[in-house]
């Protein structure tokens, strides 16, 4: 599986951004896709998940915030952040694999990872 993500970039505190992640190659493998990010001297954690029966799981220092939705059928899935703050900034990372309950919000328990994208919250 390769996830490929984008739209990350420089935004000012209370201002939107979208980031979207496609997945190719084996993505049955990928029941569960998720955003996670690691700020600077931070450890990784997670944002926000959604599974292929379109339950969502969103972490509570974005809730209310940020929502994730998927395409299945395109295997898309796209990430909107809003009301962002300056501690959003952070390096986000779309990731797959399959939904294991207590797990999910593991980065250890990743199977696949995309790139990273910069996002900047800044005045």
């Amino acid at each position: 599986v390769q996830l490929q993500a984008s739209g990350g970039g420089l935004v000012q505190p209370g201002g939107s951004l979208s980031l979207s992640c496609v997945a190719s190659g084996r993505t049955w493998n990928t029941a569960f896709s998720a955003w996670f990010r690691q700020a600077p001297g931070k450890e990784r954690e997670f944002v926000a998940g959604v599974r292929s029966n379109g339950r969502k799981y969103i972490a509570d220092s974005v809730k209310g915030r940020f929502s994730i939705s998927r395409d299945v059928a395109k295997d898309v899935t796209n990430l909107q952040m809003s009301s962002l703050k300056p501690e959003d900034t952070a390096v986000y990372y779309c990731t797959g694999g399959p939904f294991v309950v207590g797990q999910y919000n593991d980065p250890s328990h990743v199977d696949y990872w995309g790139q990273g994208t910069q996002v900047t919250v800044s005045s």
